[in-house]
């Protein structure tokens, strides 16, 4: 069942004495075949992300090395997720606000689309946001 709203989906992982091994596979963990895929990396500890949300694509986000926070937003209203762990992801449908907060030092956020890079997808400001998902400010 595909959600609209913001949720954690667990990964596969595979564990034995060489360590751990997690994956994703198109349609398979995920609700979307995978069009782009980015990371982000060298965030200073402590710092956040500003926010945006997209028109039409979905994304998966997971904390490949250590940690960060999540703030989402939608029609059911303000979420908050810490990601920590490589077998979890942050699964964000179209018009979820997002913004990332507390990453730690070296953390790496891997991100999952379902689309490919194009400005006119970006939704940057909150306003134009409420006002897309109906809500009045």
């Amino acid at each position: 069942m595909i959600m609209n709203t913001a949720h954690l989906i667990e990964l596969p992982r595979i564990t034995d004495i060489r360590g751990d091994l997690s994956f994703v596979e198109n349609m398979d963990q995920v609700p979307f075949s995978i069009k782009r895929v980015y990371w982000l990396t060298g965030v200073v500890s402590g710092a956040w992300r500003e926010g945006h949300a997209y028109r039409s694509q979905w994304e998966l986000l997971v904390a490949l090395s250590g940690s960060f926070t999540v703030v989402s937003d939608g029609v059911e209203g303000p979420s908050l997720w810490h990601l920590d762990k490589p077998s979890d992801g942050l699964l964000m449908p179209p018009l979820t606000w997002r913004e990332l907060h507390r990453f730690s030092a070296n953390a790496v956020a891997l991100v999952l689309s379902s689309g490919e890079y194009a400005e006119s997808e970006y939704v940057r400001s909150r306003d134009e946001f409420d006002a897309l998902i109906g809500r009045r400010s």
